[in-house]
């Protein structure tokens, strides 16, 4: 089994904000496969995806993005999940809006929801797959960037990375390694 975490905020008030594109890549993916989320367990809204004969773990926490670990965690205890089947999708102020970047290991970066999980897991040999939010612009600070929708342009790029995240999520849940997915899509 393998589980893929989109990581965002919960609540309408959080939709569309550069923070929440983690949510974004795992509802696409459930639109594109006619999936629809169907339970709720340790601060997490998920489904169970069968993919040939692969289930995978479809996840959006609300336990809020600073404290996305304590969904993680307890989903992955639960199902037995190992750490090299876990999957992260996330925002990255540092690249630009709608470029993909997948990684197996590293740093948080500053993002809190990936500071939390790599805390409580204990490791940062996750794999990732991070979508480009742009850095702020002018006097805005990082919390008013990430919390704000994105602008008409951005929105545009990021739209068009949603297919490619979900298509290398795709391609990983089906078997390929994390290793091949990335020469692949970064």
């Amino acid at each position: 089994m393998k589980m893929v975490v989109g990581l965002g905020n919960p609540g309408n008030q959080y939709d569309g904000t550069r923070h929440n594109v983690g949510f974004e890549v795992i509802d696409y993916l459930l639109n594109e496969h006619q999936i629809k989320m169907t339970d709720q367990k340790f601060t997490a809204d998920y489904t169970i995806w069968r993919l040939e004969s692969e289930k995978i773990l479809l996840v959006k926490p609300f336990t809020y993005m600073n404290n996305s670990g304590e969904a993680v965690l307890p989903l992955m205890s639960y199902y037995g999940i190992a750490i090299e089947d876990l999957l992260i999708i996330y925002d990255d102020l540092d690249l630009e809006p709608g470029k993909i970047r997948l990684r197996k290991k590293g740093s948080a970066g500053g993002h809190n929801g990936m500071k939390s999980i790599i805390q409580l897991l204990g490791s940062s040999e996750i794999n990732r797959i991070r979508i480009g939010i742009g850095r702020p612009q002018g006097g805005w600070k990082v919390i008013d960037h990430v919390l704000a929708p994105f602008d008409k342009e951005s929105r545009l790029f990021v739209d068009e990375a949603l297919p490619l995240a979900t298509q290398a999520i795709v391609e990983w849940a089906q078997g390929a390694s994390f290793a091949a997915v990335m020469n692949q899509y970064n």
